[in-house]
């Protein structure tokens, strides 16, 4: 096992290590962290072991990652009947070499390969390190009414949440949100929660999010192909909705909602425009150092973005100056977009824009929140849509 972990380290190294290299020093000055906050494996619906999605990520220059399986933590004992296809035949045979015997336990009494999937307490030592790499014990609870699919990540927990139900959309959301509040009370422990996909099945909208409690957390932009980032002829795209749920808080004075990017990955061996691959989206943490504790209190602050692809070396809001700069490549043109609401106006739009990679914008008291979008003209690799480019969304402020 010694000789298994010196290899994949090796890999990690031989596959983007450098890039680590900015993370270190003084653990007082805070640093950016790149995470995925929702992806599946063989312990639920997911086509890969997690040993593969953990080394997926890492090897991709991810310092941390939530796996997220359906109502379910990766402990325990599970077995899982390999698909009987040449692509997750081959995956399989590709895992066993590169794991070996002593590692893959699986049977075969049946003509089908069944395989003993490893916990979390397993593998964890293979792929964790100081300050380099992280995994979040997590899960997505995965609810819903009336055929309406309503699922919550939930990020550090230590048992499994079960789905609580409710008479409603927003009951069921309320419950579940309560249920990790509740669990982060009894264990002292730092955690989150988050809406996923709210346009899946379109069984979420805005009006079942605004009378939440406790609710801090949306997924914006989800790469799973059957999500609807943006909406159809008769509902709005997440990204509509994330503002219109903040134009409430704000004037009743709730703690706006942060807007996550992830990329709910289901499929690592077909890459394509319709399967849910990793690398969609993710987001940026700006914290101290690389535990826990400290990428969770730095996003419950909201230093933090998301992101499909845009790169900043600023996000700072001091003195009512919202200031972004981007890590600009060369070739691609990027503009800025302050997006938000006057007190007057009662609705949101772009308050300014600012082509380049540098902006600023004076936060005065006529504002009730504003956020910043960068959008480049750079395509998006392995989009989630056709003609998708690379953008990235800053957390709302309000006037200090």
């Amino acid at each position: 096992m010694k000789q298994l972990k010196t290899k994949l380290l090796t890999a990690a190294l031989l596959s983007g290590i450098f890039l680590f290299y900015g993370f270190q020093g003084d653990k007082s000055t805070p640093k950016w962290y790149k995470g995925n906050l929702h992806c599946h494996s063989y312990w639920s619906d997911g086509d890969a072991f997690p040993e593969v999605v953990m080394e997926w990520y890492k090897s991709h220059g991810y310092q941390f990652i939530s796996l997220t399986d359906h109502n379910i933590l990766a402990e325990g004992e599970k077995w899982k009947l390999i698909p009987d296809n040449e692509t997750h035949l081959k995956a399989f045979g590709d895992y066993r070499a590169k794991y070996g015997p002593e590692w893959v336990k699986f049977s075969s009494d049946t003509g089908r390969f069944s395989v003993r999937l490893k916990t979390l307490e397993e593998y964890k030592s293979l792929f964790e390190e100081k300050n380099k790499f992280l995994i979040l014990p997590s899960e997505e609870i995965s609810d819903g009414i009336d055929k309406k699919p309503v699922h919550l990540c939930a990020a550090n927990i230590r048992s499994v949440i079960p789905p609580q139900k409710g008479g409603s959309v927003t009951e069921v959301m309320q419950n579940d949100i309560n249920a990790v509040l509740h669990q982060e009370k009894e264990t002292g422990l730092p955690m989150m929660v988050q809406i996923n996909h709210p346009n899946f099945h379109f069984a979420i909208t805005t009006e079942d999010i605004i009378p939440l409690e406790g609710a801090r957390f949306l997924e914006v932009y989800n790469g799973h192909p059957q999500v609807y980032n943006y909406g159809d002829e008769t509902h709005p795209g997440t990204e509509t909705m994330w503002d219109q749920i903040n134009l409430t808080f704000a004037r009743k004075g709730k703690p706006l909602l942060l807007a996550v990017a992830t990329d709910d990955t289901h499929s690592y061996h077909v890459q394509g425009i319709k399967s849910a691959n990793p690398g969609r989206g993710w987001v940026m943490v700006k914290a101290e150092e690389l535990t826990t504790a400290s990428l969770i209190e730095a996003m419950k602050r909201g230093d933090f973005y998301a992101s499909t692809g845009v790169t900043l070396k600023e996000v700072s809001f001091r003195k009512n100056r919202l200031k972004i700069s981007v890590q600009e490549e060369p070739g691609v043109n990027y503009k800025v977009q302050f997006i938000g609401c006057k007190k007057a106006d009662g609705q949101v739009s772009v308050l300014k824009e600012a082509p380049g990679g540098k902006a600023v914008f004076e936060v005065d008291r006529d504002i009730l929140f504003v956020r910043a979008k960068i959008v480049s003209d750079k395509m998006k690799e392995n989009p989630f849509r056709e003609g998708d480019r690379e953008v990235a969304w800053c957390q709302p402020v309000i006037p200090e």
